[in-house]
């Protein structure tokens, strides 16, 4: 279960922002961090139990920093006031659809997954395999516990069809996505539970066939 430190220490982040005030805390962001790694290492072992994929993987290589990269945005703050883990059976930097696990209090903590903005050759690869299997795609999505748990596939969708299909095609809704990603949103009172590493696994179950056909088309 994580601390209450560690969702102090997000909430506080929150309203300050800046760089003077992190420095001050900097004991108290180090003991936050430790906290969430052993997280997102039982989580990593609940995984390893049946994906042997992740035996060999560190808690610390699926986190993500929480230094923001500010050079082309508009909002200028320097840190993330959240926690967020991508676990992959290639690693974070896999190319393909993965879990992710996100800590953020006020009531936008989720654990979710799939494929987000994938390079053009992968996506066209995808939406061939949607295409290709939708009878089995939709059979997945379309599950009354998978449905029942993130609802809608989500993902930013093209206006127009894209090349190579038609407006009449079944999956055409699927086909003119850009991401193909699913969450399942955690209230406050739930992340600092006994049961938070139980729920996760089991979302991440859940989705485990959603990933599985996503990773189909990996090279």
């Amino acid at each position: 279960m994580l601390k209450a430190g560690t969702i102090t220490f997000l909430r506080e982040l929150f309203d300050n922002n800046n760089k003077q005030w992190f420095d001050k805390h900097r004991d108290e962001y180090q003991a936050a961090k430790e906290d969430y790694e052993l997280f997102i290492g039982e989580v990593l072992e609940g995984l390893a139990t049946s994906e042997p994929g992740f035996k060999e993987q560190l808690a610390k290589d699926c986190i993500f920093r929480i230094f923001r990269d500010v050079r082309f945005s508009k909002d200028k703050t320097p840190y993330k006031p959240n926690f967020g883990a991508f676990f992959s059976k290639g690693g974070r930097k896999y190319p393909g659809a993965g879990y992710y696990f996100h800590l953020e209090p006020g009531g936008k903590s989720f654990a979710g997954g799939g494929l987000w903005m994938p390079e053009a050759p992968l996506l066209k690869a995808v939406r061939q395999e949607v295409d290709y299997n939708f009878d089995e795609f939709k059979k997945i999505v379309e599950d009354k516990k998978f449905k029942k748990l993130f609802g809608m596939v989500s993902g930013e969708q093209l206006k127009k069809v894209p090349q190579g299909y038609t407006d009449d095609n079944p999956a055409i809704e699927y086909l003119k996505l850009k991401s193909f990603t699913v969450s399942y949103n955690i209230a406050d009172e739930d992340i600092s539970g006994k049961a938070l590493v139980k729920k996760a696994l089991e979302v991440f179950t859940a989705m485990r066939p959603f990933i599985d056909f996503l990773n189909r088309s990996v090279g």
